[in-house]
């Protein structure tokens, strides 16, 4: 089978050939760049050969243009540390305004993957772009301590802020939408765990976002997967939203993937943490992958990890997920 058609299948719930598999990775340095970046994409896709590919430019990369700024400072993750944010006072929520997706780093990151869906073009790997939840995208402007002080204490004028950056984040979704090669976001929640809300609180402040960036994607787009983050995510709530697959961290829930299959709609994106792809051996990881297929019966299941990716995984165990797949047994 090509890549699209395992991934529907794979995602309708019916038999593939075998079950689909992506790892992805921040590459910290090369995504101060985009040309750099685009190459460390193509060359890792041409390593592994994953059936999708996530690209993952600078974690800030959606508000770097409100004057945020950052700098690598070895954190495994590949995640830079913000030495600058803008925003100070909770009125500076409401002095906001959506960003140009022609200009900066949101077009640099578009012709970055201009350039990964041209070299990947000859076997149609699919592409999906990394998104930031206007939530998330606030907690980089302002920290998450701020953040959360101004969501209970002036939630007014923060939504008005999440309204200008969810304007921001459509805009470049659009820009996106212009490119052939790309099939869907990657959404990244970071704040639906219980252990830092409410479902009520998010379902308010947050959702309402997710759901406008969800409804304005093209038609077009098939492979759009949601990544809740945290200890205790808010799975149920995320499962509601019209996507296709869920992206969570298995070993931090406690949520067996035979029981998330069974009480969720979305297809799984997952079954390997962080910790089992940096500590874990070849052998362990190939006997994960079998438990994970054997849980949801090899369908509605692709086989990824749950985080943002270590960069210092080592390449032996990366080998080892992608031979798995091909010979499970």
């Amino acid at each position: 089978m090509r890549k699209r058609e395992r991934l529907e299948r794979a995602l309708a719930d019916e038999a593939v050939d075998r079950v689909p598999a992506a790892l992805w990775r921040h590459f910290p340095g090369d995504d101060q760049r985009y040309t750099d970046l685009a190459r460390s994409i193509i060359d890792y896709q041409y390593d592994y050969n994953w059936d999708f590919v996530r690209a993952m430019p600078s974690r800030s990369f959606l508000v770097s243009d409100y004057g945020v700024s950052d700098a690598w400072r070895g954190d495994a993750r590949g995640i830079s540390e913000i030495s600058k944010r803008t925003v100070r006072r909770s009125l500076d929520w409401t002095e906001l305004r959506p960003l140009a997706p022609d200009r900066g780093a949101l077009a640099q990151q578009v012709e970055c993957l201009r350039m990964v869906g041209k070299a990947l073009q000859s076997d149609d790997t699919p592409l999906v772009q990394t998104i930031y939840s206007p939530l998330a995208q606030a907690a980089q402007l302002a920290g998450r301590q701020k953040l959360l002080r101004d969501l209970r204490l002036r939630p007014d004028r923060l939504r008005s802020g999440l309204t200008q950056l969810t304007e921001s984040t459509m805009r470049f979704i659009a820009a996106l939408a212009k490119l052939d090669s790309v099939a869907g976001i990657f959404l990244v929640t970071e704040f639906a765990s219980h252990d830092i809300m409410s479902e009520a609180e998010y379902a308010s402040i947050a959702l309402p976002h997710i759901r406008n960036i969800l409804a304005g994607l093209p038609g077009h787009w098939w492979l759009n997967i949601v990544q809740v983050a945290g200890a205790s995510p808010m799975l149920g709530l995320i499962d509601e939203l019209p996507i296709q697959a869920l992206n969570w961290d298995i070993q931090a829930a406690g949520t067996a993937l035979e029981a998330a299959r069974n009480t969720y709609s979305s297809a799984i994106c997952g079954g390997l943490s962080d910790d089992d792809l940096l500590l874990g051996t070849p052998s362990l990881l190939r006997s994960a992958i079998q438990q994970a297929f054997r849980q949801c019966k090899s369908r509605r299941l692709i086989i990824g990890g749950s985080g943002c990716g270590l960069i210092t995984t080592p390449l032996s165990n990366i080998r080892a997920v992608r031979s798995a797949v091909e010979s499970p047994a």
